[in-house]
């Protein structure tokens, strides 16, 4: 057979292969499988708003939806097609909706700028619900777009953001990780000097944020030796009235 006459294909345009039409087949008849079946009604927030969701798509994702399993050591209450989740952030299980039936969520590098910080806040709220309901590549995007958030607005998370994640989420959570370590750079940042009191409802609500945030300042001075407060003759550590300053040398005894 000639050049000319043999039958020509681009990459782009081979048929598909036994195999490869098989496994879209089977892609077919799965996704179908999940976008068919029972609807469960799921209640979220404090003002009720209500979502219709394929039951089978959500156990797909989510053993939290499978009664079961139980996630957490959280016990469901599935009665009648019905789940309650009155104190999860409506914004962010709509999120959490778009990634169920799109396979993605919005970038917020995409939103305009008064709308970033909303949308990552949601995504913090979203990173919580995660896990809660243990959709672990979810909590991925969700942290990532939380970080993004952070960096093209310029703002960082406050006492407010700060409370729910120690309260909910687990001691070794990277969250807890990244906000306790933004709020050492707040304080360590020489162009701000921010004295450490802005925080002091998260230190006296959740004291394990206090550690993390000396532990990672320690960690990011990278061992730096700050002066010993015992040494000298200084009388910074003495009460005087009117700001004077004590005329008496105090010696110490040298140890070395």
């Amino acid at each position: 057979m000639s050049a000319s006459s043999q039958q020509k294909h681009s990459p782009s345009k081979l048929p598909p292969s036994p195999r490869a039409r098989r496994n879209g087949f089977q892609s077919d008849l799965a996704a179908k499988r999940l976008l068919s079946g029972p609807l469960l009604e799921i209640t979220v927030g404090s003002e009720g708003k209500k979502w219709h969701i394929h039951h089978n798509l959500l156990r797909h994702h989510s053993s939290f939806f499978d009664e079961d399993h139980l996630v957490n050591g959280e016990e469901r209450r599935i009665k009648d097609g019905r789940v309650d989740l009155m104190d999860e952030d409506p914004t962010a299980f709509r999120v959490l909706v778009k990634w169920l039936y799109q396979g993605q969520i919005e970038d917020v590098s995409k939103l305009d700028k008064d709308k970033k910080w909303d949308y990552a806040f949601a995504c913090q709220n979203l990173y919580m619900l995660c896990e809660r309901i243990g959709i672990r590549e979810l909590k991925n995007l969700a942290i990532d777009q939380f970080r993004k958030g952070c960096y093209e607005t310029r703002l960082v998370p406050g006492a407010d953001e700060i409370r729910p994640v120690y309260d909910r989420l687990p001691s070794d959570s990277p969250f807890r990780k990244l906000v306790s370590r933004t709020a050492a750079r707040q304080l360590m940042d020489p162009d701000s000097r921010r004295d450490a009191s802005i925080y002091k409802e998260c230190f006296k609500a959740a004291p394990d944020f206090a550690v993390d945030v000396l532990n990672a300042i320690r960690d990011g001075t990278e061992g730096l030796l700050l002066d010993d407060p015992t040494e000298g003759n200084s009388c910074r550590y003495h009460e005087h009235e009117n700001g004077e300053t004590c005329h008496k040398t105090v010696h110490f005894e040298d140890s070395k």
